[in-house]
């Protein structure tokens, strides 16, 4: 199902949407001087996105906590609590897919970095099942992944940089879409701006961080110029969930409000100056200091706890059903997607099962009819060349290896598809990319196992190439060298 939030309109009335769930897959870097309206274009995204998807903010000012009343969002005071209990409610956020307002206001610059870390980590580290798809949004990013070192603690840094550096890279396969927001890409970390794909680039001054929007834009740079001239407000946006060209954005309204807004004029009082300097060398009284205000009593954990646990669920759209011959396919097109990933094949299937679930679900099919053990034998067909589902001859294959590890299974059938069609044997290369290592001296073994238990008949001709023959099944490839 495809959810579109609009965003605003490109200035000739024309509706600029975002795409809900390609956000999720490729995450969003809002780039903009202070006062360009990078606050008001996130409030934007969270009104339009409310009831949609999990969201959840790390807001080191409060200015998202308005967010609580209208959409139900539970606000998470962090100056109240422990970093135990900031990890605990992290947990929570993740198990009963509560929309939050982590309100990081009050702590100094290194208190804030340290409840960010444990925060993000927390959410990082949540049990397999709770990895439901949610927004992360990290309003002033640069405090939590700054590109230097700066007054606080380097463990402190290190500590918030890595949990950044977690989401943007990693969050995705647990169902965390980053959403960061800062004012100056040269003061962010640029391992973590480079894993955004979709970007909305504001009003900005300095040539270094024209320069850097421009790259991310694909914009010449004599071109970054217009990047100087944006009106408040304004935006260019580019990336799979918002356009495959840079487009100009205005950002539409809101219904909330910050709880601080943009400085005011208003009128100096009209005293002459006389008047005003007599009032100012007036003697001072010693008056009676005035009482202190009532502090604000902190909410217990448990009571905070309770309020997760009731928080109203994001409702998950049911997808319409597909047919066999459907599914099947949609399986096919994104195994292929899988294997075409150049870092597919040094991680572990249990990894890799998570995105297939996702890319599953953005293809329409709700619930993949494989658990983790059958999407391994599909993976290893898929990344010997074999991405429908096996049937006729190659059922006979896989039945053939049944003894065999899971993790061995690509190479039989790397090599059982070369031996059934005649083509020359895989190299020691080809089979290492298979099998998931760089050791050919793995690939040895792992050969000379295989044959140990009588599927393989290995030959080596006197010029040094060697050809495999798959004696159950008659088959048997040419011969080819061995690197």
């Amino acid at each position: 199902m495809t959810v579109l939030v609009d965003l605003g309109n490109d200035g000739t009335g024309k509706s600029v949407p975002m795409d809900l769930e390609e956000l999720l897959a490729t995450r969003l870097l809002v780039q903009g001087n202070s006062g360009s309206g990078k606050s008001h274009l996130l409030r934007r995204l969270l009104e339009k996105s409310a009831g949609q998807v999990q969201q959840v903010i790390l807001d080191p000012e409060g200015d998202f906590v308005t967010l609580s009343e209208p959409y139900g969002h539970v606000v998470i005071e962090a100056i109240d609590h422990s970093e135990r209990e900031i990890i605990r409610f992290a947990q929570r956020i993740r198990e009963h897919r509560a929309s939050v307002v982590l309100n990081l206001e009050g702590l100094e610059a290194e208190g804030q970095m340290r409840c960010a870390a444990a925060f993000l980590m927390g959410l990082f580290d949540a049990p397999r099942d709770y990895w439901y798809p949610a927004l992360v949004i990290v309003d002033e990013a640069q405090l939590f992944a700054p590109a230097a070192g700066g007054e606080v603690p380097e463990d402190a840094r290190r500590a918030s940089l890595s949990a950044m550096t977690n989401l943007m890279c990693r969050g995705r396969k647990r169902g965390l879409a980053g959403v960061i927001a800062t004012q100056r890409l040269a003061k962010l970390a640029k391992n973590v701006a480079a894993e955004a794909s979709n970007f909305l680039m504001g009003r900005t001054f300095l040539d270094i961080d024209m320069a850097r929007a421009a790259d991310l834009l694909g914009m010449e740079r004599r071109q970054a110029e217009q990047i100087r001239d944006l009106q408040r407000g304004h935006f260019l946006a580019l990336g799979p969930a918002l356009s495959r060209r840079p487009i100009s954005v205005k950002i539409g309204s809101v219904e909330t409000a910050a709880r601080s807004g943009s400085p005011k004029l208003t009128p100096l009082p009209d005293a002459p100056p006389a008047d005003m300097k007599e009032l100012l060398f007036a003697q001072v009284e010693e008056a009676p200091p005035p009482p202190p205000p009532p502090a604000p009593r902190p909410v217990p954990s448990e009571v905070l706890m309770e309020k997760l646990a009731a928080s109203a669920p994001v409702p998950v759209a049911e997808l319409p059903d597909k047919s066999a011959e459907e599914v099947d396919t949609i399986i096919a097109d994104v195994l292929r997607a899988i294997v075409a990933d150049g870092d597919s094949a040094f991680r572990s299937p249990s990894v890799l099962f998570q995105d297939f679930q996702v890319r599953c679900r953005m293809a329409g099919l709700s619930r993949p009819p494989l658990d983790l053990a059958g999407f391994t034998r599909r993976l290893s067909c898929a990344r010997a060349g074999i991405f429908e589902k096996p049937d006729g001859e190659w059922a006979q294959a896989l039945e053939l290896a049944a003894s065999l590890p899971d993790d061995m299974l690509g190479t039989f059938l790397l090599v059982a598809r070369a031996a059934k069609e005649g083509t020359p044997c895989p190299s020691d290369q080809e089979i290492a990319a298979t099998y998931g290592t760089s050791s050919l001296g793995r690939v040895r073994r792992l050969l000379g196992y295989i044959e140990e238990r009588d599927l393989f008949v290995t030959r080596i001709d006197l010029a040094g190439k060697r050809s495999i023959t798959i004696p159950h099944l008659g088959w048997t490839t040419q011969a080819a060298d061995v690197a």
